[in-house]
């Protein structure tokens, strides 16, 4: 792997898997407790827009390789970014993280395939 550039920044990369549409997880038929956060944030549109976004990197997805390690691995591909603040509600999310921190960065032609993908959200009305 590439030695990090000296920027004296450190740059912390939050949430890495989308608040959940990169971890492979969630469907347009996601529910979530009265009360949640995320009722307000996946508003329909917005479910419906990040699924598909999601969806989207499937196909390029490496045989092998869970949405979350490419999520991450994608991130820590950046020579920019000093850290990551991924979501672990258990301890397997843990160890990979780990593993995916582990395994370094994507190839070249994986990264070029994604950034292809980045798009500005703009949240829709009603949404967090």
């Amino acid at each position: 792997m590439a030695r990090r550039r000296e920027l004296n920044v450190a740059v912390i990369a939050r949430v890495p898997f989308d608040e959940g549409t990169l971890t492979g997880t969630l469907t347009l038929d996601s529910k979530w407790p009265e009360g949640d956060w995320r009722n307000t944030y996946f508003v329909a549109e917005n479910l419906r827009s990040s699924m598909a976004h999601a969806e989207a990197l499937r196909p390029i997805r490496p045989p092998g390789m869970t949405m979350p390690d490419m999520a991450l691995r994608f991130i820590l591909s950046n020579l920019d970014v000093s850290t990551i603040i991924p979501g672990m509600r258990k301890s397997k999310h843990v160890d990979t993280n780990i593993a995916a921190s582990d395994a370094g960065a994507l190839d070249q032609d994986l990264i070029t395939k994604l950034r292809q993908h980045r798009w500005d959200r703009t949240p829709p009305n009603g949404s967090q």
